[in-house]
């Protein structure tokens, strides 16, 4: 499969490193982003760089997007001079991006009438580190011979891939992830606020509890952050855990599913995020805790 041509749109935490499995497989990658600095190591690594989105479009055979947030998305493919205004029949968008479920239902329509290219979504997890060792978790949403299609170009990037329905079923499955993920932030949080309170040494909670009921991916990742205040080098920022639960609350309401503890989550690193941590760490979180009991 390495003579298909991709095009990488996006180079961001997610975005170089998904990339640099590309390369690594032998697949012909084309990227650009809105700050070109950020493709000069992927280009010495073999990438090829575009001038423009247009300039990548018109080179490749899928179009890989790895983008903020649904604005994002939004603007690189309907934007003046954008993806759909190059776009042609036979070419596929794989957007890994997480975007609002029907928005991204939309945008699939909106790109079939205009240039008849395929839209995949394609939203991941697994953060950063999964992304280095190619063991992401994808979950999409498009026709299945479409899904089938493309996964020897996923191979590189994922451990495993579920196609979940029509377009928007993949965006729906990641908001459902993060609406767990977000909601053992915020507890992690009180827990790790709580054992500092009462006397116990919260560094060694991980040890504690690791493989009983209260272990996950969260748990081990944003615990030891917490106990011990490490907040450099964060693995996600805490704006796009709470763009994802405001998301999950979007979505309630359009299907009339009540959410309560994601949108009191999203409540809690709203409020967090409005004292400047949106750029930081969600394990930065246990600071609010410990401030309100400083006072």
């Amino acid at each position: 499969m390495s003579d298909i041509r991709l095009g990488f749109i996006g180079i961001g935490l997610m975005g170089d490193p998904m990339t640099r499995r590309l390369l690594e497989a032998g697949f012909d990658v084309t990227v650009w982003n809105r700050t070109p600095d950020k493709t000069r190591p992927l280009v010495d690594a073999g990438a090829r760089a575009a001038a423009s989105v247009a300039d990548l479009v018109q080179r490749v055979d899928a179009v890989m997007l790895c983008l903020a947030n649904t604005e994002a998305v939004e603007s690189v493919v309907f934007g003046e001079d954008g993806v759909a205004a190059h776009g042609r029949p036979g070419q596929q968008l794989i957007d890994f991006s997480s975007s609002d479920p029907e928005a991204t239902r939309d945008f699939a329509k909106r790109l079939e009438q205009t240039c008849g290219m395929d839209w995949i979504d394609c939203p991941v997890s697994g953060g950063v580190a999964g992304a280095e060792a190619g063991s992401l978790v994808m979950m999409t949403g498009g026709a299945a011979a479409d899904i089938d299609a493309i996964r020897p170009l996923l191979a590189p990037l994922a451990a495993r891939v579920t196609h979940m329905g029509p377009v928007g079923a993949g965006q729906v499955t990641k908001v459902c992830n993060q609406m767990v993920v977000g909601c053992q932030a915020a507890v992690l949080a009180e827990m790790v606020s709580l054992a500092e309170a009462s006397g116990v040494d919260a560094t060694r909670l991980t040890e504690a509890l690791s493989g009983g009921f209260a272990d996950s991916k969260p748990f081990q990742i944003l615990t030891p952050r917490m106990a011990s205040s490490d907040f450099a080098n964060p693995p996600w920022h805490l704006r796009t855990l709470l763009k994802d639960l405001d998301m999950a609350t979007a979505q309630s309401r359009r299907s009339g599913s009540a959410t309560p503890m994601s949108g009191l989550a999203a409540q809690l690193l709203r409020a967090h995020a409005n004292r400047g941590h949106g750029e930081h760490d969600p394990a930065t979180l246990v600071e609010a805790y410990r401030q309100a009991e400083q006072h």
